[in-house]
């Protein structure tokens, strides 16, 4: 009998206080990493799933899982530190795919601003495209504001309902004590439809709500093409079906399964990630991307799809390394349709790394 993380039946109430708190520590650890100039560290933020609630940790970061697990990478890290807060938000990003989907005219300006409470928060730019939607804000507040004020950042819905499954992840940047910019990112996933109401939702420290309807439309000037490249490591049954090629990025989709345990999703499928360089050893920087997963006779099967920065139109060749981002630490909990909490402990233990192959993809001439 399958049982999947989107089954139907009521959801648990979901510890809004206590993923916020564990969210904002995290990205605390994660500034005061990057302060000391170590390497950079990985953020993660909470996502959605029935009926299985799922929370880990890792020693250098964190991760809340609700069904899937994303993160915003290194780079996102850390060019949100450094948003200016004149002109665009994507424009002055630092992130190339957004720059550039921002300039080419491919994002939509909203410009649509509440204010509660002496703090005005403005929705000024979104992006939809095949891996995420991305939504660039701006708060102004009359008086100073307290670090992490805004937590996980916001939430969204579709044309007025709760996706099935959600992940993404937020970072802003303090331009002063009243003044910041914020990215949020939202994984898309496969039944998502290709235009929609799409309604954010922020919540500050002191218990306001802004709340916007905002249309979205994901942009069409992408080129699919097929990959269907396989491969089986220890146990692990990976299948990269497509890539898709877009002025904001790379979108690679692929699936993995694994055998396992109904109450151990913690297995090397759940992890995989991937390194991508062109013909010229040039690496193209990854960014994000949730995984959404279910449990199905005795097997573990993910899908997901990675972001990547957008390539030139001079590359002809992508070499994809597949590869396990394994965490250090952490455990969870599983909750039934009858809201009955049963912890999980991490273990170790049970993760390997894993050698995949890497392999090549042509990018026909005719498709750039």
């Amino acid at each position: 009998m399958k049982k999947s993380f989107n089954v139907n039946g009521p959801l648990p109430e979901f510890p809004r206080d206590e993923v916020r708190g564990a969210i904002a520590k995290g990205i605390q650890q994660a500034e005061e990493q990057t302060n000391m100039s170590q390497p950079p560290v990985q953020m993660k933020r909470k996502s959605k799933r029935k009926p299985l609630l799922y929370i880990a940790s890792t020693a250098a970061a964190f991760s809340i899982m609700i069904g899937s697990a994303a993160y915003v990478s290194p780079t996102f890290a850390s060019t949100l530190s450094q948003l200016p807060i004149v002109g665009s938000v994507f424009s002055n990003s630092g992130l190339l795919g957004l720059k550039q989907a921002s300039e080419q005219g491919l994002t939509s300006t909203i410009g649509e601003k509440q204010t509660i409470n002496g703090i005005s928060v403005t929705v000024d730019e979104v992006l939809y495209d095949e891996a995420n939607i991305t939504v660039g804000i701006t708060i102004d507040s009359e008086k100073e504001l307290s670090g992490y004020y805004f937590g996980a950042g916001p939430n969204f819905t579709i044309n007025g309902k709760n996706p099935k499954v959600s992940s993404g992840g937020y970072g802003e940047k303090v331009v002063s004590s009243t003044v910041r910019t914020g990215i949020a990112r939202f994984n898309v996933k496969e039944d998502m439809p290709d235009s929609f109401d799409m309604g954010l939702t922020l919540e500050g420290k002191e218990g306001e709500k802004w709340e916007f309807t905002v249309p979205v439309k994901k942009i069409t000037n992408t080129i699919d093409f097929p990959v269907h490249h396989q491969q089986q490591v220890d146990g692990i049954q990976l299948d990269v079906s497509k890539i898709s090629l877009s002025p904001s990025g790379i979108a690679l989709d692929y699936k993995a399964s694994e055998k396992g345990t109904i109450d151990n999703p913690q297995v090397g499928a759940s992890h995989i990630e991937f390194h991508i360089t062109d013909e010229n050893g040039k690496e193209i920087t990854s960014h994000s991307g949730g995984t959404e997963g279910h449990f199905d006779n005795g097997l573990w099967n993910f899908s997901s799809t990675k972001s990547f920065d957008p390539i030139s139109k001079d590359v002809r060749k992508l070499i994809i390394t597949p590869y396990l981002m394994l965490p250090s630490g952490g455990g969870g909990v599983q909750i039934d349709s009858a809201g009955v909490e049963t912890k999980i402990p991490f273990d170790k233990s049970s993760l390997k790394e894993v050698k995949f192959q890497p392999f090549t993809v042509e990018i026909p001439s005719q498709q750039k």
